[in-house]
């Protein structure tokens, strides 16, 4: 029997089980810990340059918050003694918890318990120190009216966390170690001078607070070792302290060091930074040294590997992300984003899968839990047996793997100005993010720019049709266009206007990073940092990329059929009539409505003209960004998704030509078709994503699709499934992702939601908890089209 056949026949492992329903069922607190450690040290520290006090802060914090180690655990390591705790994070932001604090637990969307302790600590402690020294306040200060002006339209990202949206350097955090970094910054700092100084200073405090971690982690293993009954608890935490312990001296060897080293990285990145969507990357390739030197020495069984791979599959589901109500809104469920990338083309553009590449779909067909993002790379030679593995894992239903094709990806990164041996080792951030790992600060999730919102304006003089107040340009409404052209060179400078705003408030909160939130651990792991002896937040990567979300394309494309085949081409409709039933939320205009809806055909369904609709302003948006350069002197570009914004900005924007309602959610995803009217099937659906140019959306586009349960009953079908993912790759369409599910058990969820605390689904780009969403969501999840077999 081969690896592969021995690995299918594996077994979920009990104790794998038992640390899944401890992760499940432990409760969601706000923790306050680190945030008074950080405090205490920049009260200690007032006169230090800003990159040394954060450096001061973070090891500090390394060294007092509490920490523990579980029963079963086989790695080790959490910025919190709790799972899933929400830490408070005063460097970044206070302000939204001053307000919002006290509805954390009642709040619709991810919800937080909390004791009067963390209140304390906050109101007494924290914001008495904290008012007007965050990175929140600076940018409300400078930037907050600027900000709410454009905010129908646009909203900025990052403006209460540091950065995140990276894929570290993890082949030389296992190949150096962090003992290793610390020397060579220390080195480095001995021949500085100025801001390289402490630059360097900074990285060498940074990465030995590191190293004090680890040891902590080292002493509590051997200190519990000696409390065990068990013989074989007592030997598995002794093997524990013994890898802490060497990590934290030197590099990991075998396949379970590699595993320890490379889950305190994030846990590492997590703490100096609490943000989400730092990703592991191309795991299967770094990885697989390790596992295959353990194998063939006997060191491991392939049974053995599995196993601590999975451990290190549950690590990934404790660390969550604590959002403001608005954040939670727009990041629903939890989305951390920690996003691993298997398969694909190696460095000669040959397939890359190997055995790890398998254990990782194992790993997710045994588990099943939202993280990681488990992300599938595809090529026009990816083997067959591979991608039936796909199918099968994906009809399981977990939302994962999902799948990311080569054959667009490449040139879209390289069109972008990324090196075609960097772009043939992409990798994944957070939802959909392209990047390249280890040299790449992307900033991925910069600005969300609602083209639907920005449609409404032209047609309507500007005037917002939910409020009546003027918000874009005043260029006439719908009865002064003469044409069609003319009304699209109006869309077109509503446009313009809502990007050269967006622009600059976006290249002031890059430039406030490096002023209120250098971050030297991080940029100890990212290529050319510590070369240049600059901080990652102020251009010290490799390449400084920008990326605003484009929202929403299919909305666009079938509001703007609707008014070119029924207002212009036909004449069946007058603008006025149409512009009063926007006006008045289509009230007494049902007929109407129901003909806009049916009479124009819509995007999803294979008609070229509708699509092309699309694909013209996501040209024209992706050649704008072209023009502008961002703080760090490297290129904007676009993406198409949505996270979960789709429901907020839809609430945003009053009734489109489209037939939609006022306030309802706007398409799913970010290239996916509106709910429900993509009435072709799979195949029509594909083809009309395929005319949405993916070469311009070199930051990632988002595509959901839903199945039936049954379309994956046999051998038989999943084939044809996986024939269809062969379509995908041949259509040169980015990226897809699938929820196979039943209607009728999300709505059975709703109703009785503690019989399915375990059901995970398809959000957009991410998975999460079904009963964790906010009802809006649910419902909107629903109501997407499902394929049968």
């Amino acid at each position: 029997m081969n690896e592969i056949d021995k690995l299918m026949s594996l077994p979920l492992e009990r104790e794998i089980s038992l640390c899944k329903q401890k992760i499940m069922g432990e409760e969601r607190v706000v923790s306050v810990d680190q945030a008074l450690s950080i405090t205490r040290s920049y009260k200690e520290n007032p006169q230090d340059p800003v990159i040394l006090k954060r450096a001061r802060a973070f090891a500090l914090s390394l060294e007092e918050i509490p920490i523990r180690i579980d029963p079963e655990e086989r790695l080790v390591g959490n910025r919190t003694p709790g799972i899933r705790s929400g830490v408070i994070f005063p460097e970044a932001g206070l302000s939204w918890l001053e307000r919002e604090f006290d509805t954390l637990d009642t709040r619709d969307q991810d919800k937080f318990e909390k004791t009067e302790r963390e209140r304390s600590a906050l109101f007494d402690l924290l914001l008495p120190f904290w008012k007007g020294r965050t990175l929140e306040d600076y940018i409300d200060k400078e930037k907050g009216e600027e900000i709410k002006e454009i905010s129908k339209v646009v909203k900025i990202n990052q403006k209460d966390h540091a950065q995140g949206h990276i894929a570290p350097d993890c082949v030389t955090w296992l190949k150096s170690g962090p003992a290793g970094l610390a020397s060579i910054a220390r080195t480095a700092m001995n021949s500085s001078r100025g801001d390289k100084r402490n630059f360097y200073e900074a990285a060498a405090i940074s990465l030995e607070g590191a190293l004090a971690f680890i040891k902590r982690y080292a002493r509590l293993a051997e200190e519990l070792s000696r409390q065990q009954e068990s013989a074989k608890r007592a030997d598995s935490l002794r093997e524990i302290g013994r890898i802490c312990r060497k990590l934290a001296a030197g590099v990991p060897e075998t396949f379970h060091e590699a595993l320890q080293a490379l889950w305190f990285l994030f846990v590492l990145l997590q703490a100096e930074s609490n943000a989400s969507s730092f990703s592991p990357g191309r795991m299967d390739q770094y990885l697989y040294p390790y596992l295959r030197k353990d194998l063939d020495s006997g060191v491991l069984t392939l049974q053995e590997a599995q196993l601590l791979l999975e451990h290190l599959w549950l690590g990934f589901n404790k660390i969550v992300y604590l959002r403001n109500s608005e954040g939670a809104r727009y990041f629903a469920g939890f989305p951390i984003g920690f996003n691993a990338v298997v398969g694909g083309k190696d460095e000669k553009g040959e397939d890359a899968s190997n055995l790890l590449s398998w254990m990782c779909l194992k790993a997710q067909e045994h588990i099943g839990l939202p993280q990681p993002n488990l992300s599938v790379r595809l090529h026009k030679e990816s083997p067959d047996d591979f991608v039936d593995y796909c199918s099968y894992v994906i009809g399981k239903g977990s939302g994962m793997p999902q799948i990311f094709n080569d054959e667009s990806i490449i040139p879209a990164l390289e069109n972008v100005g990324i090196s075609h041996q960097d772009a043939l080792n992409y990798a994944v951030v957070g939802c959909v993010e392209l990047t390249t790992p280890g040299n790449n600060l992307g900033w991925s999730d910069a600005a969300m720019f609602n083209l639907v919102k920005a449609l409404e304006l032209t047609l309507n003089n500007g005037i917002c049709l939910q409020t009546g107040t003027q918000v874009g340009l005043p260029l006439g409404t719908l009865e002064d266009y003469e044409s069609f052209d003319m009304l699209e060179q109006a869309f077109r400078k509503q446009i313009d206007y809502f990007i050269d705003r967006m622009i600059g408030i976006c290249d002031f909160v890059d430039r406030a990073h490096a002023r209120v939130l250098p971050s030297p651990f991080l940029s100890s792991v990212i290529d050319n940092c510590l070369e240049k002896g600059l901080d990652v937040t102020s251009g010290g990567a490799l390449y400084n990329l920008s990326g605003i979300q484009l929202i929403q394309v299919a909305n666009v494309a079938d509001s703007l059929a609707v008014i070119r085949q029924m207002v212009f081409e036909e004449k069946s409709l007058s603008p006025g009539d149409l512009m009063d039933a926007l006006r008045h939320n289509w009230l007494g205009r049902e007929k109407l409505r129901q003909q806009v809806l049916h009479k124009v055909p819509k995007y999803g369904n294979d008609v070229p003209w509708v699509d092309q609709l699309g694909n013209s302003y996501v040209r024209y948006f992706a050649d704008r960004l072209k023009e502008f350069k961002n703080a760090r002197g490297g290129p904007y570009h676009t993406g198409l998704y949505t996270v979960s914004a789709h429901v907020p900005m839809g609430k945003n924007v009053g009734a489109s030509a489209d037939g939609r309602y006022a306030g309802t959610p706007l398409a799913d995803g970010g290239i996916s078709a509106m709910y429900g009217r993509d009435e072709k099937g799979p195949t029509a659906l594909l083809r009309s994503v395929s005319r949405i140019s993916s070469l311009p959306a070199s930051n990632g586009t988002l595509l959901n699709m839903k199945f039936l349960p049954e379309f994956f009953r046999s051998r038989e079908d999943r084939r044809k499934f996986s024939a269809m993912l062969k379509s995908f790759v041949r259509l040169k369409i980015h990226h897809v992702q699938f929820n196979v599910v039943r209607k009728e058990d999300l709505l059975a969820a709703q109703e009785n939601p503690e019989n399915y605390r375990g059901l995970t689904i398809r959000v957009a780009g991410y998975t999460a908890y079904f009963t964790e969403l906010a009802r809006d969501l649910q419902d909107e999840i629903i109501a997407r089209t499902g394929y049968g077999a």
